[in-house]
């Protein structure tokens, strides 16, 4: 487990090993039974609106961008949804093929000798033997009682294979942020600008002195169940916070540069390569003192093999799908 440049902070990076063999999986679309928002058309303005990002995420310029019709998931898919997955296809994560994963230091539950690795710089996270999506914190838990909660430990390879699986893809960063948005132009939040409104919360991040002390004010450590709070204005849930969501596309810093013109780009699907693979939303272990990018237009990225306790993903309907 390695340091992920500026945002090792959101998730660790897994340390170059020998890439696993890709795993055929068959698709079965009938099986993936997840609600559906129906996004229409438009042309939005994609990006920060109010100077908060850091400069390395490349949330600058905000430029316009259209996206075509599409579906999305409500939810980000659940333990239950990927535990069909896995019975169906007999598909194994690259958590389990790899041994280990990222857990969150107060969350672990497992042996002393399961920790393999403590970055210095992030010491609350923890490389983990037998830290997986059927055992988030360890191989003491479980998920019996976190069957509704979002599956977990899921890399992005992983969650290209459910894709194919449930005959869908991966959003694009302008889908996800269009998605989150829920028709509100320019707000922080799937919500509004403001980020507790009458003092309620609205999104599962971290509350107290991070990372030693969570007061638990929204009542979650770790993950909340998919449909707690509410949905934004298009019927997704939890958009932000709670857990950070893999994207289709490549991250790039000065991407947002490349498409600055007087026109708005037509379904942008990022660069061809790269090294990263973006993710969006933010999650429980987001806090304003350190790592604001529960908004809206927060970026962040992690290698296409890295999985963690606080990243999954949702789905949107192929292209020829869309509605």
């Amino acid at each position: 487990m390695s340091e992920n440049q500026d945002h090792a902070c959101c998730a660790p990076a897994r340390e170059s090993a020998a890439p696993a063999e890709p795993q055929p999986v068959a698709a079965n679309p009938g099986k993936h039974s997840i609600e559906q928002c129906l996004i229409p058309a438009q042309t939005f303005a994609m990006g920060d609106h109010h100077g908060d990002g850091k400069h390395d995420d490349g949330e600058f310029p905000v430029h316009p961008v259209s996206v075509s019709a599409f579906s999305i998931d409500a939810t980000t898919v659940t333990n239950a949804d990927w535990a069909e997955f896995a019975e169906d296809t007999g598909y194994r994560s690259e958590a389990e093929t790899f041994g280990f994963s990222a857990v969150f230091h107060l969350a672990f539950a497992g042996e002393e000798s399961d920790i393999i690795g403590q970055p210095l710089a992030t010491p609350w996270w923890l490389g983990v033997k037998g830290a997986d999506w059927a055992h988030p914190q360890g191989r003491h838990s479980g998920i019996d009682d976190l069957l509704d909660h979002p599956v977990t430990h899921i890399s992005w390879n992983d969650a290209a294979a459910y894709c194919t699986w449930a005959g869908r893809r991966l959003p694009t960063e302008a889908e996800w942020e269009c998605a989150s948005r829920g028709g509100l132009s320019g707000q922080r939040f799937p919500w509004g600008n403001e980020e507790k409104p009458d003092g309620e919360w609205l999104c599962n991040i971290w509350q107290g002195v991070f990372p030693g002390q969570n007061t638990i004010e929204d009542g979650w450590l770790t993950t909340a169940p998919v449909r707690t709070y509410q949905p934004n204005k298009y019927g997704l849930w939890q958009s932000v916070g709670n857990v950070w969501e893999w994207c289709e596309d490549w991250f790039h810093p000065a991407y947002y540069a490349f498409c600055l013109t007087d026109e708005p780009i037509e379904n942008p699907r990022g660069l061809e390569r790269g090294s990263q693979k973006c993710m969006r939303g933010g999650s429980f272990l987001c806090h304003p003192s350190y790592c604001n990018r529960y908004r809206n237009a927060a970026r962040s990225s992690n290698t296409p093999d890295s999985s963690m306790a606080n990243t999954g993903f949702r789905t949107v309907a192929l292209s020829e799908e869309a509605v």
